[in-house]
């Protein structure tokens, strides 16, 4: 069973629950202002936190805030957008923040392609879970990726059949973790998006 903690996000200015075996990737190496890394001791998932201006036009609804996660997700995987397949997307409740901040989830994989003739040692796949939350009040959106690389002989290739709903245990694990932040996370001074 995870065991999760309180975790201070950009000084303190937001809060949520992470798991404890994952560490601050800032303590290692230099990670931008906007953004948030942890990373898992135990695996290869990591949890990135990162405040970009709002993208599309004022408003909300499934058709503007739809395309605003997919110009994200576009940004996030750049030229590879044709090695992505969306699996599902849903409407997202962040408990603590009210139902009137629209937030939705994706759920991804991105499949490497192999150089011609090279042997790899990439993922057989990377599972992306991505979260929008969209701060109209503030021009922000903030854009939280739970990256689940499948390395071969580092999970059950039986246990995952996204096709059939099968996720296996990473993405049962993301899964989790992504809920956890939904239900914990927590605005604590609004002045962090002055500076964004």
């Amino acid at each position: 069973m995870t065991r999760y903690k309180s975790t201070p996000l950009y000084g303190g200015a937001i809060v949520c629950d992470l798991p404890t075996n994952f560490a601050d990737v800032s303590k290692l190496r230099q990670v931008p202002d906007n953004q948030e890394v942890y990373i898992d001791q135990d695996g290869f998932t990591s949890i990135i936190f990162d405040i970009t201006e709002r993208i599309g036009p004022a408003g909300t609804g499934p058709e503007i805030d739809g395309r605003a996660l997919t110009t994200h997700l576009e940004d996030l995987v750049g030229s590879d957008i044709d090695t992505v397949k969306v699996w599902n997307t849903t409407e997202t409740v962040f408990s603590r923040l009210g139902d009137e901040v629209p937030a939705y989830t994706l759920i991804a994989t991105q499949t490497p392609r192999p150089a011609p003739g090279e042997r790899t040692s990439s993922p057989d796949f990377t599972a992306i879970i991505l979260t929008l939350l969209r701060l109209e009040n503030v021009s922000s959106d903030i854009l939280i990726t739970i990256n689940v690389p499948h390395i071969k002989g580092e999970y059950d290739e039986d246990d995952v059949d996204l096709q059939l709903g099968k996720q296996g245990q990473l993405i049962g694990d993301a899964v989790d973790y992504a809920a956890r932040i939904w239900e914990t996370f927590k605005v604590k001074d609004w002045a962090l998006f002055g500076e964004t």
